[in-house]
């Protein structure tokens, strides 16, 4: 009855397509864990079923920036003591979180192949999901770009310092160059105002302009707010507890916005989150 409930459970999720959100910037405090998780809040309370990924392996911090209490992670889904589903945690409006380790290093020397075991590992969830988002690493590893090129759209979160726009430059070449990603939605995070905001896109985009084929869109600008720091020290987010904040605004319309972003219909030529569903709907549209 139980493998019946699941199968059942595995094939409502294959009857849809998942989004899938990759957050990632190059340079770490650019405020990356910070958008993840109001993003994921702020489209929960919109009515949609959202998973967190923190695929920073080594160094999670989801977990503890919403105080929860975790007892498995994915290192234990690694290890095969437990599926995927055993160790989600359930976090503010329902949205379920995978953890990660902290402090463990051996899981920042993961293989690809173990990267991609991760990966896969989605296909085989029970519980049903409408989004899933991906909080990588800082920097540009393998365990990166492997979560990165995963994902439909990758979130690159920038603010108005030369090394962000260094990373991130970086961070974008790599995905494009070695990975064939051609589309990037950048965030401006901590700006003074929209304008500002505005202004470090183009510097990013005039760079990425001379040396590279790919296309950029700004998605959103989040001001400098300081009730940011106030949500964390209370280990909540500032959707909920500042809503009409600036920068709680701002990320509201960006989980607007983004959870009108189109699915891709058939799988884009490598190791996908879900790739197991784009197969089907490819195939289940070829019939038809």
């Amino acid at each position: 009855m139980i493998e019946d409930q699941a199968s059942s459970l595995r094939k409502m999720n294959q009857s849809r397509l998942i989004k899938v959100i990759a957050v990632t910037g190059g340079k770490g405090g650019v405020g990356k864990t910070n958008i993840t998780l109001n993003t994921a809040i702020s489209m929960a309370k919109q009515g949609k079923r959202v998973m967190v990924l923190d695929a920073d392996l080594g160094l999670a911090n989801v977990d503890v920036m919403l105080g929860l209490r975790v007892e498995r992670n994915l290192s234990h889904v690694l290890s095969g003591e437990c599926t995927l589903d055993e160790v989600l945690v359930t976090g503010p409006h329902g949205i379920k979180i995978a953890p990660a380790t902290s402090g463990t290093q051996s899981m920042t020397e993961l293989t690809p192949t173990e990267h991609a075991g991760l990966i896969r590992a989605f296909s085989e969830l029970r519980s049903q999901v409408d989004v899933l988002i991906v909080d990588t690493a800082a920097g540009i590893s393998d365990m990166v770009l492997s979560f990165s090129k995963a994902a439909q759209d990758i979130m690159v979160v920038v603010c108005d310092e030369p090394t962000s726009l260094t990373d991130a430059y970086a961070l974008i070449k790599i995905l494009n160059r070695e990975h064939g990603v051609f589309r990037f939605k950048i965030v401006a995070n901590m700006v003074r105002d929209t304008r500002e905001g505005h202004e470090l896109f183009s510097k990013l985009s005039k760079v990425t302009g001379r040396f590279l084929d790919v296309a950029l869109e700004l998605v959103a600008t989040v001001p400098f707010d300081e009730n940011i720091r106030r949500a964390v020290r209370k280990q909540t987010s500032i959707v909920d507890a500042y809503p009409g904040s600036p920068a709680a605004v701002a990320i509201s319309q960006l989980a607007t916005k983004a959870m009108h972003w189109p699915v891709p219909s058939q799988p884009g030529g490598h190791l996908e989150f879900f790739i197991e569903q784009l197969v089907s709907h490819k195939t289940t549209g070829t019939q038809r």
